[in-house]
Formats: C-alpha cells, sequence, structure tokens
C-alpha cells in the first residue's frame, strides 16, 4: 500500500492560541500587530516566546530578553504565557486531526504526523482532504495551520514549511527535484547550523547538491550515521512510521517548541522556570507531589535527548522542582547545540503524606510552599497571567530570613 502522510503545524502557536481566545471575547487580533508572547512589560524581564509576523519586521527573536525586544520595538505589544491555555488549544487541534486519520502521532505541542494511507476510498483527492482539516481547525478553533502531504514524514514535514501561514502543500517524490533540491541545505530537517558550514566548505549549498554528492564524502564531513541520515533526507528517502500515540503515563508536563534557537543558558532557565511554575502548580491545584522529574531537550540537529531524577520524598515545591530541572538541564546540553524544545514533566505521582519526618523542621521548604500558595491563591482568584515567577516574585535574603518581594503594581486590589 502507498504511503500517505499529513504534517499538521499550527502557525506561530502560542500566539495564535492567544490571538483567538482574545478574538473570541471580542478582543484584538494581536496577530496583526507587533506583538510577542512573555516576560512583564513593565519589569522589562523575561523572555520572547513567540512573536507575530509583524514583530518580525523589527527583528525580533524568540529566546530573546523581553528587554531587548523593547528597545527594538518600543510599542510591542507583550502577552504573558499561559501553558494551561496552550494544552487546551493543542489538545482541540489534535482531537480534530484524530477525526480524519486513523493514526496521529504528537510529534510536539503544536505539531502532529498523520498517516492517511489507505484512505482513499474515505478522501480520494489528499490536497481537498487537507484543506478540510485546515479550514475546519480555522474556522471552529481560531487559529491556523498548514499542512504537508508526501509519501513519508520527512518529505511532509518538509511541505508544511513552505509558505506560511493558513496553506497545504505537496511534496511528493515526483517533486522532490522541483520543491527541494533548490532550497538551501539549511532547510534540510536535521541540518543545523554546525553541519551546514562544513557542507559549505565542501561546495555543498543546496539539497540538491548534498542528494548528488557520494555518500561516502558526505560521511566523511557529517560522520557516519548523520551523514547517511542526510543523504536519504535530501533524496527524500525516510522509513520512519507514524506511530500511534501511546498512553501517556499519569504525570504533568509543560513543553515549548521554540520558534527559534535558543544559544544562552540564561535564555534556556527563563523558559525552564516557566515550564515547571505550570507544572507544578497544576500539580498542586490536584493535591499530587512527585518522586521523579525530568527534563527533555531538542537541539537544532533535531535530537530528543531527556535526563530523569527519582527523589527520596516526593515534592510540589516550585522552586525544588525548578533546582533540580537546572541541574539535569545542565548534564543534558552541551552548549554548542542551540535548542529548539525544552520541557519539564513530572511522574511517579502520590497524593498520600508520605514526607519522611526530621527531628528538625526543614524551615526553607515551608517558607517556599507557604510562597507557592500565596502565588496559587492569587492566580485562582486574579487569572493565571496575574503573577509570574522570576519577574514579579524574586527570594532576597533578609538576616537569616527569605521573604518574597511582591510587584504592587501586577496585583489586583482585594474587592
Amino acid at each position: 500500500m502507498e504511503r500517505l502522510i499529513f504534517h499538521a503545524d499550527v502557525n506561530s502557536a502560542f500566539l495564535s492560541w492567544e490571538a483567538a481566545r482574545r478574538v473570541a471575547t471580542g478582543g484584538k487580533d494581536i496577530r496583526l500587530i507587533p506583538s510577542a508572547i512573555g516576560g512583564d512589560r513593565d519589569k522589562r524581564t523575561g523572555v520572547i516566546l513567540a512573536k507575530s509576523i509583524p514583530a518580525k519586521k523589527y527583528n525580533i527573536k524568540t529566546g530573546e530578553p523581553v528587554a531587548m525586544a523593547l528597545r527594538k520595538c518600543p510599542h510591542l505589544f507583550l502577552a504573558k504565557p499561559d501553558f494551561h491555555l496552550y494544552e487546551r488549544s493543542s489538545g482541540d487541534f489534535m482531537d480534530v486531526c484524530r477525526k480524519y486519520a486513523p493514526v496521529v502521532e504528537k510529534y510536539s505541542i503544536d505539531e502532529c504526523f498523520m498517516d492517511m494511507s489507505g484512505m482513499g476510498q474515505i478522501h480520494p483527492d489528499p490536497v481537498a482532504a487537507a484543506s478540510k482539516i485546515k479550514d475546519e481547525i480555522r474556522n471552529t478553533l481560531g487559529f491556523t495551520v498548514n499542512i504537508g502531504i508526501g509519501p513519508n514524514k520527512l518529505l511532509a514535514k518538509m511541505a508544511s514549511d513552505f509558505e506560511k501561514p493558513d496553506k497545504v502543500h505537496t511534496l511528493f517524490t515526483g517533486e522532490i527535484e522541483k520543491k527541494l533540491w533548490p532550497l538551501p541545505v539549511r532547510t534540510l530537517f536535521t541540518i543545523g547550523k554546525a553541519t551546514e558550514e562544513r557542507l559549505k566548505k565542501a561546495n555543498i549549498r543546496t539539497i540538491g547538491d548534498l542528494a548528488k554528492t557520494e555518500l561516502g564524502m558526505i560521511q566523511s564531513i557529517a560522520g557516519i550515521k548523520l551523514g547517511r541520515q542526510i543523504h536519504d533526507f535530501a533524496n527524500g528517502i525516510d522509513d520512519s512510521p507514524v506511530l500511534a500515540e501511546a498512553e501517556e503515563a499519569k504525570g504533568y508536563s509543560s513543553s515549548t517548541t521554540l520558534e527559534e534557537d535558543v544559544t544562552t543558558t540564561e535564555d534556556a532557565c527563563r523558559i525552564l522556570l516557566a515550564l515547571t511554575d505550570s507544572s507544578a502548580s497544576r500539580m498542586r491545584a490536584d493535591g499530587a507531589k512527585a518522586y521523579c522529574i525530568s527534563v527533555t531537550i531538542r537541539g537544532n540537529d533535531f535530537q530528543n535527548r531527556s535526563h530523569q531524577k527519582k527523589l527520596t520524598e516526593p515534592t510540589d515545591i516550585t522552586s525544588e522542582i525548578y533546582d533540580i530541572s537546572k541541574k539535569l538541564f545542565t548534564e543534558l546540553w552541551d552548549r554548542r547545540t542551540p535548542l529548539r524544545l525544552l520541557g519539564v514533566s513530572l511522574s511517579d505521582l502520590t497524593k498520600e503524606d508520605c514526607i519522611q519526618q526530621s527531628l528538625f523542621s526543614d524551615e526553607q521548604k515551608e517558607r517556599e510552599r507557604r510562597l507557592d500558595k500565596a502565588v496559587d491563591s492569587i492566580r485562582s482568584r486574579f487569572g493565571t497571567d496575574t503573577i509570574s515567577r522570576g519577574s514579579v516574585f524574586r527570594s532576597v535574603k533578609v538576616g537569616n530570613k527569605y521573604k518574597a518581594q511582591m510587584d504592587n503594581k501586577n496585583v489586583p486590589e482585594k474587592k
């Protein structure tokens, strides 16, 4: 049976989901103005997680500090991250895709592969089917996607990256020479900046150049394994299956696919803190604690890497989870490969009070629990974007005590 694969990718996911929510309640469409997701405008702290097309004209970059973005575009509209919204929107997006395909593989929070092989009797025209899916998502959910169509996952994903937004593109085997080979070699899935530079030194500048070069030479440049992979990809060869989404282990997780490379530990840790805060607050809301913390990263070589740590006693404290996550991240990242995805997961859960008792109370942990409780209380009353860690709360040592400082401008007065 001839394979037919769709790749669906939400256009500027975080910003699109925020815009769709605002439009649904009568607000302005922030996709049409210079806008971005991330940070605190008043305090000029935080990091840019996503940006609108108009913001690109000001050279706003994903991963850069908010202060730098505001220097480039003083009238930039900023909305704070809301990972609860992103997870709901992602679920709605995946549900529409599952209506049309028997097998859907969630690749990240804002993209998935759909195996449409053998669906010819139901959907005889692949482009029409993809357009129907795309239009249903736009008309019912309020945001747009690109859908790429091909005989395998690689070509479908490459097709979805063609002209955006709200488009359907094909990349079948017979179209490789015309549509794929003229593209710069860096645009090929899995090729990062370092590999691009090595290929350019060998006068390999387009995907077509790569496809036509002898395999042994490519392997001498990029290594045996990667060389074989990129040579196959340049020739449209990919036999990886679309995997049905396995039932997730019960846990709490947050992840983000970055539109642009993150290259500094400082920027990565800002994002890691936001992800940790989101996962931990949802876990506390359900009265649970985690014995296991894991961190996942994906570099611009598109290789996923993860580390986890098993705890002797469970925790629900944001600062403790963040400290462990930072350590795991430091062990994972080589600092040479730019980052495209960050994720934090909390698993091996318990709702029992099984913390080991000590002869001495852990005063610091109790202070952190009270801080978490205060943050959760403010968010539950006034909204998740009322207060953000790192920008509104910061720990300062006072004598032998710690206290939370709050920016009163960001906390509504009690009614």
